[in-house]
């Protein structure tokens, strides 16, 4: 096993409220406060504080909230590992007393409600804790123990779950419980409890935060006489309100993706069907009475696009905002093309991976919140495009590789409570493992995350081959949410494809890493389980398997197809796609295998016909039915807020605006620029950040030409391919090329 270390020395103790008849199902949990006053002789120059608070928690300084994050910290693998987030104080400290809150939300840690998952029975399943140090110039100079005061029970948090919701009670409030000179004679002392049991490393990637706050765009009535508020947007996070009324008065919001077609009830039926307790997606909150009050939860978040408000008692809503909520990394990309369909299409997927990065990648932000590593794998290049991503993603695969088993094998959810291992997990899932931290080093260059997680990685490439029977591997899960079942490829194509690309991944690694003996070893399995599958499901005449769409693309997409026979394989792909009028004929695998082998071997304008083509099934009818995001299915009939159909996105940034990821030269060390000018396409606008500065493709199509302006970072080498077949060498930062717009 790997020897996790704490990554500093702690002299702190992990505290908590010490509950002891509260059960962990019990209906209301409160949210604990706790408090400690000290003086501050304002001599010292420098003052951080190192933090972990469990599940989630805020800091406050002085009756202030310590930074503008939420969620935090985030989620692990909390047996093996949790983190800590480290503050730098040292403008809110003030000489003399001086007082340090916190309040401690359930969330992943503490989680109560049933559910299919069983993280209400995780092996580090315990009430909320914190550990806390304030270092002065570098010295411990208060810290959490035994002296810390702690209110149990009687908080304005009665409840908070990370699939319910989350209740609060204004009539509970403290005024001033942060602050100096607030009497807490009636609150008790903290409890030193046992800490989760893994170690403590900094969290190192961006927080949470609420980033942007959406006026509703709609306000309808209910059938029973409620509000419902359309914020115009599917998206993460909560509704923000401002109320006014009696004490005692109760407001009750649900959230929900979905309306009804009378526009009088909002759906909530496809996102609570795994949630067997508590209420889906429901916050409540209760007046103090008096002036306007406002409020927003803080430990929990919800998917939606519709807030039903209603209100029992003596109150009135002056106000409803949608709050956003998500990893706040760094935007990169700007797109914009002259068809509609196209950059609605981009939105929705953009939309859809924010919505699904709360910490980590999740399949969707209502229903699971679950890290399912297959969305994350699918969605990881349209990531890495859109968004700085290099930390975040090295934070998930240290995560992955903490719950990974002796034996190499991974779950299909990280982080996990134990399910996963047996239906969930697959090498279409799990290859997140070995082929995002390669995706991280093409894109950034960034090869600390290859380092760090090798020896992990062959690990599981070894779990792999116990698994296969002649190198093809058929456990597992396949083409996922294919719009006709019967029509899904057979496992064992797509199984044993990423078998071997990881194979492949591992090879590379280790050349890059010096392992040359591994890099051999790799070689010799690659080229071993390339035969194997060609001899199991190649047919000779350029078909694969039962000649799906999946299949074919699968073999070219892989690199599993004999390089004699890929045009033969790439022929009979555009013939199917062509034949089926362009729409699509896969699930989430296929989604991603089509487009890139049709655009990868000549077709691409066939993969813009279908990404752009109207008709059921297809990404375009989501669009022309109303979709903000990208949804499970291709029919709609589930969530409508998923990310696994996502690297649409990542095409349209290699292909239509040419922007080649490039393994020989990560990070962008080296530009290739070869963009793609389809039929109905006449024009595109694209900036992107990489490493070295900002790439700008600007093309347009006139009078039967091609015109493109190309900006690249100074001094970065660049070779631009233009759509009559010429290739120039970009000199200059900016340049304009001008040729014909077919070969």
């Amino acid at each position: 096993m790997m020897n996790l270390q704490n990554d500093r020395v702690w002299n702190a103790k992990w505290i908590g409220a010490g509950f002891t008849h509260v059960s962990f199902k019990a209906a209301a949990k409160p949210a604990p406060f706790f408090r400690k006053s000290f003086s501050f002789a304002g001599k010292e120059k420098q003052a951080e504080v190192f933090f972990c608070g469990l599940g989630w928690s805020e800091l406050y300084l002085n009756g202030k909230k310590v930074g503008d994050s939420v969620l935090d910290p985030v989620v692990t693998q909390y047996d093996r590992r949790s983190r800590y987030v480290r503050y730098d104080v040292t403008k809110l400290l003030r000489k003399g007393e001086n007082v340090f809150g916190v309040v401690l939300g359930n969330g992943w840690y503490d989680c109560s409600t049933n559910e299919v998952w069983h993280f209400d029975k995780a092996s580090w399943l315990d009430y909320p804790k914190f550990i806390f140090e304030l270092e002065l110039d570098g010295k411990p100079a208060l810290l959490s123990d035994a002296s810390w005061k702690c209110l149990r029970e009687d908080g304005p948090i009665r409840f908070n779950e990370l699939r319910n919701g989350e209740f609060y009670d204004a009539r509970r409030e403290r005024d001033g419980w942060s602050a100096p000179g607030f009497k807490d004679t009636k609150w008790v002392p903290a409890s030193i409890v046992p800490g989760p049991g893994g170690v403590l490393t900094e969290q190192t990637i961006p927080p949470c935060k609420v980033m942007a706050r959406i006026s509703p765009v709609q306000v309808f009535k209910s059938f029973d006489g409620a509000k419902i508020y359309d914020v115009g947007q599917n998206i993460t996070g909560w509704a923000y309100i401002r109320v006014k009324g009696a004490a005692g008065a109760e407001i009750k919001l649900r959230y929900a993706e979905n309306i009804s077609s009378s526009k009088d009830q909002i759906l909530q039926d496809n996102i609570s069907s795994y949630i067997q307790s508590g209420e889906t997606q429901t916050d409540r909150y209760t007046l103090k009475g008096g002036a306007p009050e406002e409020w927003e939860p803080r430990f929990t978040y919800h998917g939606f696009r519709y807030v039903e408000v209603s209100v029992t008692g003596e109150a009135e809503i002056l106000g409803l905002e949608g709050c956003l909520v998500h990893t706040s990394f760094r935007s990169l990309t700007e797109f914009k093309s002259s068809d509609a369909i196209l950059n609605k299409l981009f939105e929705c997927t953009r939309w859809s991976f924010i919505d699904n990065f709360t910490g980590i990648p999740t399949d969707c932000p209502h229903r699971e919140k679950n890290g399912w590593m297959g969305d994350a794998l699918l969605a990881a290049e349209t990531g890495l495009f859109l968004f700085d991503m290099a930390s975040s993603y090295h934070d998930w695969e240290q995560t992955i590789a903490d719950a990974q088993r002796p034996n190499g094998q991974l779950p299909g959810i990280v982080p996990t409570s134990g399910w996963g291992f047996n239906w969930g997990s697959s090498p279409a899932w799990d290859s997140a493992f070995i082929l995002i931290p390669w995706y991280v080093y093409i894109y950034s260059g960034e090869k600390r995350i290859l380092e760090e997680n090798y020896e992990k990685m062959k690990r599981y490439i070894e779990f792999l081959g116990t698994m296969a029977t002649g190198h093809i591997v058929g456990f597992g899960l396949g083409d996922w949410c294919h719009a006709d079942i019967s029509r899904i490829t057979d496992v064992r194509v797509t199984s044993t494809g990423y078998y071997y690309a990881d194979t492949v991944v591992m090879m590379k690694c280790a050349e890059l890493l010096g392992f040359k003996d591994d890099a051999r070893t790799f070689r010799t399995l690659a080229v071993e389980i390339k035969d194997a599958f060609n001899k199991m499901f190649y047919n000779g005449d350029g078909t694969y398997a039962k000649g799906e769409m999946t299949a074919l693309a699968c073999a070219l997409y892989q690199r599993l197809c004999p390089a004699t026979e890929c045009a033969k394989t790439a022929a009979k792909l555009n013939e199917a796609v062509l034949a089926n009028g362009c729409r699509t004929d896969f699930g989430i695998l296929g989604a991603k295998y089509v487009p890139r082998a049709l655009a990868g071997y000549g077709y691409a304008e066939t993969a813009y016909r279908m990404i752009t083509q109207p008709a059921f099934p297809g990404w375009a009818d989501w669009v022309n039915h109303g979709a903000t995001t990208l949804w499970e299915t291709w029919s709609g009939d589930s969530s409508r807020n998923h990310i696994m159909f996502g690297d649409i996105a990542a095409w349209m940034m290699q292909y239509l605006a040419g922007i080649v990821p490039d393994e020989k030269h990560p990070g962008f060390s080296e530009l290739t620029i070869r963009p793609f000018a389809p039929e109905d396409l006449d024009s595109l606008d694209v900036s992107y950040s990489i490493p070295g500065g900002k790439v700008k493709v600007n093309w347009k199509k006139k009078n039967g030409r091609f015109h493109l302006a190309l900006t690249v970072p100074k001094g970065i080498p660049c070779r631009v391919y233009l759509p009559d077949g010429s290739c120039r060498e970009q000199k200059a930062a900016s340049a304009v090329y001008e040729c014909g717009w077919k070969k």
